[in-house]
């Protein structure tokens, strides 16, 4: 089944047929997306982690269409109404509307018009008009009266009822109401009358109206998000008049001796059957498109945040600022473990800014801190601006570290368990020095959709937004690489072929054995296996190992290649690495295997340039203009520096140090036309920007990048 499998996603992708197949293969032997996409690029034609993800999918949308084409088989056979035709017909086609509109004709319920008319025997007199060549219905149809059916009138209404649900479940009729809908139809949005003032955030949708396959994802959701709230009603306009004179042609035959009668049930199968099935397709169909591009942008955003450059092991102060509770402070040392913790209150109500000042110095004295991250919530700004008046080491740095889902962490299980003695606000300050330390090993606790980079999260389909945030994070984790002695269990849930159970075995195995100097040693993890073990040792890392090659993504399959390398230029392995020069004068032709080409080889030579490099990079300190703090202080003109918190198709919108983050609007984020702002603009990146409008009412800033340096 793989070969027909593969021959079908390489027709839809345009990848060529071994490739896919390869890569099925590898899926059916338990291998991972970041595995095959890193280790097995012979097979693959150097395949990305999103290629792979593609095959994924559509290889799982083939297994589920194939199960639903077996129970449609089924379900037809034992109605004793499965003929040859229609059979080979499901079996060829992977359509799936094309398929349920086979289906329909056999899924009738007993309780429709059609269905009550067919029980008082009016079917043959159905067929007799819908044959359209007999003029005399009326002599015909009284052969149908009885107890049941009092008139003539009665009985070719009966009919009519039965053709309507016929014109209805016939292939091409759909097909057309289809094709006319996707092609000509418009999305129509007015405000309740009644909800007007409740309904302001929905001001723009009161009177719209939009092509249908035109109108971008994000509107969309807007307008359905209104409409489940019930302030706005929603409706499909489309030219019915040009419609209807197309399924005349295809329904009416020509000269037709009852086309009165036809037509009569034609327009009522358009009205009562075929319409609201097409309207609730198209609005399923529009859905899943505007979903899965809302999606597509989470992902992305997700993906950046995740892969945000860490400040790394070192001493960290914490702050989650707050002004009438006060601002809860945590020291950590170079692991993320809690040292000490306590509570300042340097600004009003309170205004305790010396004994602040006290408790800071003495904290930063004890435990020798390096750096201090701070919240960048409410009274953020505020607690920047007096820690930096209070003249510290010049060494300490500060960052503003953003909080989004930190509270959500803080009250959720994994924090209970790793704090039971501390409060919410305690574990609060705990996640943001953390998230400033490594944001990787800190976000994977949290839900990615609590994060705060997305829009419309609750909106879009859950179990595809689920499927691919994970996703995303298992490529940020296995992209990064993990420590294997320092990683907590939520972390190593992530690594390619471990899981929720291994991730803990590995940690109670650390704990009781103490920390691995061998990749080797994973294999002595209770129910690691060897399929584990060659799916995850590349991705983890052992820092002052027994084998330099265990701090690189180098795999353990590949070590005696390295060694071989290593004794052919008559140095070790600790020489080579880092060493450009002789790295240089290697010919990898000469180490080329029946498992290892040239991809795998150019990797191995990539690792051992730069053994152990976190492909993140270093985080930055970043500082606000001094003139705002808050929207009250902005002034349309004024240039400003930012950064971007979160990209949507829209545009982009840009902390500037206030509460209320600025939105830069596609249109204004380059002097040029920009597609989609991700080829513009990046998570956390540092931008200079303009002051366009403030609307102080509505709290909402608009801000351009043209014309700015």
């Amino acid at each position: 089944m793989l070969n027909k499998y593969a021959e079908i996603i390489s027709n839809q992708l345009s990848i060529a047929y071994n490739r896919v197949f390869n890569v099925l293969r590898l899926f059916d032997e338990g291998a991972t997306i970041p595995f095959i996409a890193r280790y097995r690029k012979e097979m693959t034609g150097s395949m990305d982690e999103q290629m792979i993800n593609e095959i994924d999918e559509k290889f799982n949308m083939l297994k589920e269409l194939l199960k639903r084409k077996e129970f449609v088989l089924r379900s037809i056979e034992d109605q004793g109404k499965l003929t040859s035709e229609l059979k080979k017909k499901i079996e060829n086609s992977f359509d799936p509307v094309e398929i349920e509109d086979l289906y329909l004709p056999f899924k009738r319920s007993n309780k429709t018009k059609a269905a009550k008319a067919r029980e008082k025997g009016l079917e043959p007199l159905a067929n007799y008009i819908f044959e359209q060549r007999h003029p005399d219905i009326s002599s015909y149809a009284k052969q149908f009266l009885n107890d049941d059916i009092a008139t003539v009138s009665d009985a070719i209404q009966g009919a009519k009822d039965i053709i309507a649900e016929l014109i209805s479940e016939d292939k091409d009729v759909r097909d057309l109401v289809r094709y006319s809908f996707d092609k000509y139809a418009f999305l129509e949005s007015k405000v309740v009358k009644t909800k007007v003032e409740e309904a302001q955030k929905y001001k723009d949708y009161f009177e719209y109206s939009e092509k249908l396959n035109r109108i971008p994802s994000h509107r969309l959701l807007a307008v359905l998000r209104g409409e489940k709230e019930k302030f706005l009603r929603l409706k499909f306009i489309i030219d019915e008049e040009i419609l209807f004179d197309k399924l005349q042609r295809k329904v009416i035959k020509r000269n037709s001796l009852v086309r009165e009668l036809i037509n009569e049930a034609l327009e009522d199968s358009y009205d009562r059957l075929i319409k609201p099935g097409i309207e609730t397709e198209m609005r399923a169909k529009y859905k899943e498109i505007a979903d899965r591009e809302a999606i597509e942008v989470f992902e992305e955003n997700l993906k950046q945040l995740l892969l945000a450059p860490p400040v790394g092991q070192k001493r960290t102060l914490a702050i989650d600022p707050g002004f009438r509770t006060g601002c809860k402070v945590v020291c950590l040392d170079n692991n993320g473990d809690l040292l000490d913790d306590g509570v300042i209150y340097p600004h009003p109500p309170h205004n305790k800014m010396i004994e602040s000042e006290s408790i800071i110095l003495d904290f930063i004295d004890k435990y020798d801190i390096e750096v201090i991250a701070i919240g960048d919530g409410t009274a953020g700004r505020e607690t920047m601006n007096w820690l930096e008046s209070l003249k510290l080491d010049n060494h300490i740095k500060l960052y503003y570290v953003n909080e989004d889902g930190a509270s959500i962490y803080s009250a959720s299980k994994i924090a209970r368990d790793e704090f039971p003695d501390k409060d919410v606000t305690v574990r609060g300050a705990v996640s943001i020095g953390r998230r400033l330390m490594d944001p990787l090993a800190e976000l994977v606790k949290i839900d990615p959709k609590s994060i705060g980079v997305g829009q419309y999260q609750h909106d879009v389909n859950q179990k595809l937004l689920k499927d691919k945030l994970d996703r995303t994070v298992v490529s940020a984790v296995n992209t990064v690489g993990v420590n294997l002695n320092t990683a907590s269990e939520h972390l190593l849930a992530y690594v390619s072929g471990l899981g929720t159970v291994l991730a803990k075995n590995i940690v109670k195995f650390r704990s009781a054995n103490g920390q691995f100097e061998d990749r080797k040693q994973l294999k002595l993890v209770p129910r690691l296996g060897e399929k584990a073990f060659e799916q995850s040792a590349g991705f983890l890392r052992i820092r002052n190992g027994k084998n330099p090659l265990d701090n690189t993504a180098v795999h353990p399959d590949h070590y005696d290649i390295v060694k071989k390398i290593a004794s052919d230029l008559g140095v070790d392995i600790d020489t080579l690495q880092g060493n450009k020069d002789l790295l240089s004068k290697i010919d990898l032709r000469k180490y080329i295997t029946k498992e290892t080409g040239i991809p795998t080889l150019k990797d191995i030579i990539k690792e051992l340039e730069k053994p152990g490099l976190d492909p993140r990079g270093e985080a930055s300190v970043f500082a606000f203009d001094e003139r705002v703090k808050t929207i009250d202080d902005l002034e349309a003109g004024m240039i400003l520096k930012g950064k971007i918190t979160n990209i949507t198709n829209f545009g982009a919108f840009v902390n500037i140090g206030i509460k209320e983050n600025g939105l830069v609007h596609i249109s204004q984020l380059a002097n040029k036309f920009v597609k989609d702002p991700k080829d513009i603009v990046s998570l956390n990146q540092e931008v200079t920007v303009k002051v366009v409008a403030v609307d102080h009412q509505r709290g909402r800033v608009q801000l351009s990048m043209k014309e700015v340096s």
